[in-house]
């Protein structure tokens, strides 16, 4: 499956972001998906996720509350809803889609979209 990531930009702390994910090539919603994110100088780290059906969600502690994961697979498209940004959310955030393992290891992820970049400024 190919994964596209959209939906970056420059943004003021305390402001919202929203994020899209289109995928193409093999059925969407065969897959759970996930969003991460690569800080300047720092790993990939897991940010949320989805089951294929949309009915659990997983999210990392610094996100949790602000971020919201939703997917359409009618669409094709998964989404990261993100509200209360802050300086520390600044970086390249990814979708990808699981092959295996838990929902929060970015190790069980196999295809990824190219990112795209999300600046929040002070």
């Amino acid at each position: 499956v190919q994964l596209q990531a959209s939906g970056g930009g420059l943004v003021q702390a305390g402001g919202s972001l929203g994020l899209s994910c289109a995928a193409s090539g093999r059925t969407f919603s065969l897959y759970d998906m996930g969003w991460f994110r690569q800080a300047p100088g720092k790993e990939r780290e897991f940010v949320s996720s989805i089951t294929r059906s949309g009915g659990s969600t997983f999210y990392a502690d610094s996100v949790k509350g602000r971020f919201a994961i939703s997917r359409d697979n009618a669409k094709n498209t998964g989404y990261s809803q993100m509200n209360s940004l802050k300086p520390e959310d600044t970086a390249v955030y990814y979708c990808a889609t699981r092959a295996r393992g838990p929902m929060t290891d970015i190790q069980g992820y196999g295809y990824w979209g190219q990112g795209t970049l999300v600046t929040v400024s002070s």
